[in-house]
């Protein structure tokens, strides 16, 4: 298999029109002919995942985020992209990455936090960009909830502006950032609590006013949990081919 046949499959998988109008998807950089030898599944591209590619003997990065959104003008060491992209090149690795393209796949974005997270049924809400919705089999309290989503999803901290005592029992979940213009559709949900990895202040505050908590478990908390599915997909497209994930630059064969 080479760099180019992944990088089909994946489209198949998460068809690149999907993705929104202001991403980049597909392969980011490297030579579409390679054979490939090892891959790494990251989220994002970084010096660190670049060292674990070296050690694991990976040829290849599939990444969440692209390091490129817009046009470049100049490649050189003198920001960290350029600086990324030049030691990702001599190190002869290649780089995808499936963005909101995955995202818009709930099967491997919303639905792999919510699973996480212990959802028994959790199902996609129309209306909204990408997002599930579930029921605790017992309400609890807001700041227990807290405490749970802390220990699943192996962040070190959330934030809420919510009275802890408040009551969660059906939650909307959006891994990434809350889209505000979901927020019609949460509210005919049904939703009382809105977890997310970055809510703006301002929505915090009116969805407070709706009755409606908001959870801020992190960007990559909420997103990490896309990776070990992302590798079980390419581990059984592939089987002949070691793929490992960097998670939180810790790497794992098996998560």
């Amino acid at each position: 298999m080479n760099v180019n046949d992944i990088e089909m499959f994946l489209n198949e998988v998460f068809p690149r029109e999907n993705a929104l109008d202001y991403d980049n998807v597909g392969l980011i950089a490297g030579d579409r002919e390679k054979v490939v030898s090892a891959i790494l599944v990251s989220l994002d591209l970084t010096d660190k995942a670049i060292e674990a590619a070296r050690e694991a003997g990976a040829n290849l990065i599939v990444t969440h985020h692209p390091i490129i959104f817009g046009g470049i003008k100049t490649l050189t060491v003198d920001d960290f992209v350029g600086k990324t992209l030049i030691k990702l090149v001599k190190s002869g690795i290649s780089v995808i990455s499936c963005h909101t393209n995955l995202d818009l796949t709930d099967e491997f974005g919303n639905l792999a936090i919510a699973d996480k997270l212990g959802a028994e049924e959790p199902k996609t809400v129309e209306g909204t960009v990408c997002g599930v919705v579930y029921e605790l089999q017992e309400p609890m309290p807001l700041n227990a909830y807290c405490r749970m989503v802390m220990v699943d999803l192996g962040t070190s901290g959330v934030i809420t502006i919510n009275n802890p005592g408040n009551k969660v029992s059906k939650v909307f979940v959006q891994g990434g950032a809350f889209d505000e213009d979901s927020i019609d559709a949460v509210i005919k949900s049904g939703a009382d609590t809105v977890l997310s990895g970055e809510i703006k202040h301002h929505i915090c505050v009116g969805l407070e006013q709706m009755g409606i908590n908001t959870i801020i478990a992190g960007h990559s908390a909420t997103e990490q949990a896309y990776l070990p599915k992302l590798r079980q997909l390419l581990a059984e497209k592939y089987p002949g081919i070691s793929i490992t994930v960097n998670y939180n630059n810790e790497v794992s064969s098996i998560l």
